[in-house]
């Protein structure tokens, strides 16, 4: 019987296929498709290495295929791979919830639902606190990336493009500006803004939640100052509102802290996590005060594949990664390397300008601009290129399209974050137009 051989996957063949069976609207930041990846590392389809600075968007907090949540999973997968909560419950569930509920930094007796992805947690997390407060209106942030579900894309103040060609936005969603000293916006702006948004659009006593990111992410890596969410708190402890803190990018020692919230040192009503909480398995929830999450009629929370149990298994692993691995002191010293070699470059010779260079701790972002000072969304797309063509997997982000953000797994060694810092300066200098820098491209 003869044997059928299927032809050797190439980039550009996987590419093809992938024009003809996916939909444009799923966009790629490179053109390179994985064949397998360990720890801080990725190999393509034809070969190539490549140091890996994007974590899957911050979801690879522990590496790629850390051998104790692999370990995890495979223990769990002999047991059961699912069984849905809701119709017959778990342990590892309730386990994740208690350790969670642990950790959050929010005081009193606290729960913890579990769901799928961030939006999905974004949307309960509402749903939760309307329902205690009776109210339906909510606030969020210019430059917030909360989903692209219908509700989620309305909380997520960017328009291109998560909200073109959608139609209207759902309503009682309203934005005011976020803090961002050198856009213009100070602290006392975004403060002003909601005063203004009380007098002329909505009534303080209908809101039910205000959200923020501590640290935003598809928005460009902006700091919330500390004295805006002490703000924040006591218009919420005024008016009775929700205080929710959307974790999904920041969390689970990314800015050297389990939660970035602890950073401003104020206590958020709900926490909704996911990305990195279960080491590239699809998991989420909503953390916060009992007395809010119970405030749902039994029913009303979950989902089909919501605290599947091996994703569960896999957090648990991945919380004690954090914890043995010393993971939060190892997230500041990444964060000291990656500020202390970009701000090395900054005015090089052979380097494009750089700007608002910022982190906390390896959550860490700069701008890059034109010769007037402007926004260059487009050099930040030739420095992306450039970076896949060095071997280095790179992200962009910014409501202005013109911000390099660094999300390098916390487990990298020095050996290849210092590589990763070289292949980032050669496309910087490719980008520039001064020409690429010598540096190994690695092949296995």
């Amino acid at each position: 019987m003869s044997t059928v051989k299927r032809p050797v996957s190439t980039n550009h063949s996987l590419m093809a296929r992938r024009d003809a069976a996916v939909p444009r609207g799923v966009a790629h930041a490179t053109s390179a498709f994985i064949d397998h990846a360990a720890n801080a590392e990725i190999w393509d389809v034809e070969g190539r290495q490549y140091v890996d600075f994007a974590s899957g968007i911050a979801v690879l907090n522990v590496g790629h295929r850390h051998p104790a949540v692999l370990a995890a999973i495979e223990a769990q997968s002999a047991r059961f791979t699912h069984a849905a909560f809701q119709v017959m419950p778990y342990e590892s569930y309730i386990a994740l919830a208690e350790r969670l509920n642990a950790l959050a930094p929010i005081s009193g007796p606290l729960k913890t639902v579990l769901f799928s992805t961030g939006a999905e947690a974004l949307e309960n997390a509402v749903k939760i606190a309307r329902a205690a407060s009776g109210r339906s209106g909510v606030i969020a942030f210019t430059g917030g990336f909360h989903g692209r579900t219908l509700f989620t894309s309305a909380l997520t103040g960017k328009v291109r493009p998560y909200k073109q060609r959608f139609g209207l936005s759902a309503p009682g969603v309203y934005h005011v500006p976020f803090p961002v000293a050198h856009h213009g916006v100070s602290v006392a702006d975004s403060l002003r803004a909601f005063d203004y948004l009380f007098r002329a659009s909505i009534d303080p006593k209908q809101v039910a939640a205000i959200v923020i990111e501590p640290v935003q992410g598809e928005g460009g890596f902006y700091i919330a100052p500390p004295e805006l969410l002490a703000a924040l708190r006591r218009l919420c402890d005024l008016h009775g509102i929700a205080l929710v803190v959307d974790e999904v990018q920041s969390g689970f020692g990314r800015t050297g802290r389990m939660f970035a919230i602890e950073h401003a040192g104020i206590e958020p009503d709900l926490i909704t996590v996911a990305k990195s909480i279960a080491g590239g398995l699809p998991l989420s929830g909503v953390i916060g005060r009992a007395a809010l999450m119970d405030a749902t009629e039994p029913g009303g929370l979950g989902g089909t594949y919501g605290g599947n149990p091996i994703a569960c298994a896999a957090a648990l692993a991945v919380l004690e990664v954090i914890e043995t691995e010393g993971l939060l002191a190892r997230a500041t010293r990444i964060g000291e390397t990656l500020t202390g070699c970009i701000a090395g470059l900054i005015g090089k010779p052979g380097m494009p300008p750089i700007a608002a260079l910022r982190g906390l701790g390896a959550m860490v972002a700069f701008e890059l601009v034109s010769a007037s000072g402007e926004p260059d969304a487009a050099l930040t797309k030739q420095v992306t290129q450039a970076a896949q063509a060095e071997g280095l997997v790179l992200l962009s982000c910014g409501v202005f399209a013109n911000v390099i953000r660094l999300l390098v797994p916390l487990t990298i060694s020095d050996e290849l974050l210092g590589l990763g810092l070289q292949r980032l300066e050669a496309a910087l200098r490719t980008a520039a137009g001064r020409g690429p820098l010598e540096v190994h491209r690695g092949r296995e």
